[in-house]
């Protein structure tokens, strides 16, 4: 994996962790979303819950932690949840994880408009590749993006770099805003 001058260490590092945890369940997976935490402030405000995770050794500081959050409603686009969260301060940045079918940019000329068509077609092509995309970015600007193939399904094969899926990072960015912030409630899922 190359390395980028203007990389942002801890946030490559909680895409990457996303990564590999979501690589473990294998292929065929929903779209997935996780809010990220400064590590330091769940060992201030949590410490016995960072204690138990190993959170609080002086490794961890200045990391990132990832909180998965609910599953995405049934039938919603993780581009179209993307569009109608906004965070609270205390998460510091938003991890998304989605699995997409891409085709090479010979194909776009023949992709129909119709876009159960364009589904259909994509899913026939025969250099048609299955790909899952891990997004980040935190509210600094800050972006980081982990691809993997599903032809080259191993950890030395995700390529990495702050604007591989630039459409998807914008979106991810965009739940960062300070426009619209919401309750602390909203984030972490039901703890029931």
């Amino acid at each position: 994996m190359d390395y980028e001058l203007d990389v942002d260490l801890a946030l490559a590092a909680a895409v990457l962790e996303v990564e590999k945890h979501v690589a473990s369940a294998g292929w065929d997976q929903p779209a997935r979303l996780y809010a990220l935490v400064d590590t330091a402030h769940i060992v201030e405000t949590q410490p016995e819950l960072a204690a138990q995770l190993g959170l609080d050794s002086p490794r961890e500081r200045g990391s990132l932690t990832p909180i998965e959050q609910d599953e995405l409603p049934e039938g919603m686009e993780l581009e179209e949840a993307l569009l109608s969260i906004a965070w609270p301060e205390v998460i510091i940045g938003c991890v998304a994880v989605v699995e997409r079918l891409v085709l090479p940019p010979a194909a776009e000329g023949d992709v129909p408009e119709d876009p159960y068509a364009a589904q259909e077609f994509a899913r026939e092509h025969p250099d048609a590749q299955d790909v899952r995309i891990v997004a980040g970015a935190v509210r600094s600007g800050a972006t980081y993006c982990a691809l993997r193939t599903r032809s080259n399904d191993d950890d030395s094969s995700v390529m990495g770099g702050v604007d591989i899926v630039p459409g998807l990072l914008e979106l991810v960015r965009g739940t960062l805003q300070d426009d619209e912030i919401v309750e602390d409630e909203t984030v972490g899922g039901d703890d029931e």
